[in-house]
């Protein structure tokens, strides 16, 4: 048995020596592996290890497998090795690799949350259950998180967002990420807005969803109608409480949603789709909603939506009796509907048509003259959304960068004075840069929104 681990060492540290000679950054651990082998020869051939070394070499493994960074060469043999195999130079050489990622990762964290500084990081296991009974809502209508409820977890790393998830809280479940898990039974009776630390010690913001954020995570069948349109959709129809609203294409449900709130408890929207499994995914994303609301504010969502499959150009039954304050059409071919849906809509009011194509609104125009319909096309829109990048400038080592004036003696005195003002914590107004540009990733066209008026003929 030692001659196999003698063996595998001896390759283990040839394939070591042979990379660390091909890359310049590693060829001051060439010394250091030789000792290690021969520590690791002499440890292996006194005897047998101790039933207590495997454990020891196991959890490094587990440590050092949770580094998100490659390892190198010192840190691989290393775990292959008895703890006590190990000369001074690599525990050296090792701890202050594992500070100087620690050093970086504090970095991170403090810049991701210097805009609220006091906020308490809450650790998953017996320290977060302690908080949780010592805490209280602090504001009126603040409430604790239940099971049941539909958070947002989210990282940020340079003010870009690294992971960002929706989730049901549940009773011995466990929120997964790259960055560790976190169990969602130390999550239950904190209020919302805080950060909690995984399981690798990083740290993950957790909040309540909104409805925006809930129609985008949510689970779809078609496309949904994304929110900068709908919202532009809305004040197109000018929505209000009280309003009877036709939503024909339910899709996902996302509009309906939206629709349902803008009507209020006392309003109706009747949602119309042509497809069973899209009818099916809209009505089960529109209980998800009411149930999470009903958990959060401990009232109801207004039941105000009634789903029905029918294809609009046959659905006059299904239309007859009502009046329409405001349509929203999502279809492919809407002039295919617009005869049967115009004598329902109220006379001045508005038809949003939510078209893809530019040649949708081509055929769209053709078949309103064509049809001769009582319909005034009052614009054609397209909704451009351009997120920007504004931080303060940081330097390596976690310091933030200060103004340069042009006058060299008051601009040492005043960036002495900046940087012990910044070891205090209170940096004054305007000393700071700030980094603004556009941000690389940007929504690029969703839709066009024609806005269609009916008028009296």
């Amino acid at each position: 048995m030692a001659v196999q681990i003698r063996n595998t060492g001896l390759l283990t540290i040839q394939r070591l020596v042979r990379a660390g000679k091909s890359t310049a950054g590693h060829l001051n651990y060439m010394d250091v592996l030789q000792n290690i082998y021969r520590r690791g020869l002499r440890t292996s051939t006194c005897g047998r290890l101790d039933e207590k070394e495997p454990r020891t070499t196991m959890s490094r493994t587990i440590a050092l497998s949770r580094r998100r960074r490659p390892l190198s060469p010192l840190e691989r043999i290393s775990t292959l090795l008895p703890e006590d195999s190990l000369t001074p130079e690599v525990i050296q050489l090792r701890d202050r690799n594992q500070q100087h990622e620690l050093r970086e990762e504090n970095i991170t964290v403090r810049t991701d949350t210097e805009n609220n500084p006091t906020e308490p990081d809450l650790l998953c296991g017996s320290d977060s259950e302690e908080l949780a009974d010592g805490a209280s809502p602090t504001l009126p209508g603040e409430s604790f998180l239940s099971n049941g409820e539909l958070l947002i977890a989210e990282f940020r790393k340079k003010s870009r967002v690294e992971f960002q998830k929706m989730f049901k809280l549940q009773a011995g479940a466990r929120l997964h990420s790259s960055w560790g898990y976190i169990c969602h039974d130390d999550v239950v009776g904190h209020t919302a807005g805080r950060f909690f630390r995984t399981n690798m010690g990083v740290a993950i913001f957790i909040r309540r969803v909104s409805l925006e954020e809930y129609v985008l995570f949510m689970r779809r069948a078609p496309v949904i109608t994304y929110p900068k349109d709908m919202a532009s959709m809305l004040m197109m129809m000018d929505v209000t409480e009280g309003d009877t609203v036709l939503d024909s294409g339910s899709g996902s449900g996302a509009m309906s949603l939206f629709l349902s709130r803008a009507v209020g408890s006392k309003g109706r929207v009747l949602s119309v789709e042509v497809r069973e499994d899209h009818h099916r995914r809209a009505v089960l994303n529109y209980e998800r909603w009411r149930t999470s609301w009903r958990l959060r504010h401990g009232e109801d969502w207004p039941d105000n939506i009634q789903y029905c499959v029918a294809d609009l150009r046959t659905a006059s039954s299904l239309l007859s009796g009502h009046g329409f304050n405001s349509v929203a059409l999502d279809l492919i071919h809407p002039q295919l509907v617009l005869e049967t849906v115009t004598p329902h809509l109220h006379n001045g009011g508005v038809c949003a048509v939510y078209l893809a194509n530019i040649t949708q609104v081509i055929d769209l125009l053709e078949g309103i003259r064509c049809a001769r319909l009582s319909l005034l096309c009052e614009r054609i829109i397209e909704i451009p959304v351009r997120d920007w990048l504004v931080a303060p400038a940081i330097q390596k080592d976690g310091r933030f960068c200060s103004r340069k004036a042009p006058n060299l003696g008051e601009a040492q005195n005043e960036e002495e004075a900046d940087d012990e003002a910044e070891e205090r914590g209170n940096a004054t107004f305007g000393s700071i840069p700030y980094i603004a540009r556009p941000h690389p990733e940007q929504m690029s066209h969703t839709a066009f929104l024609v806005k269609l008026r009916k008028y009296c003929p």
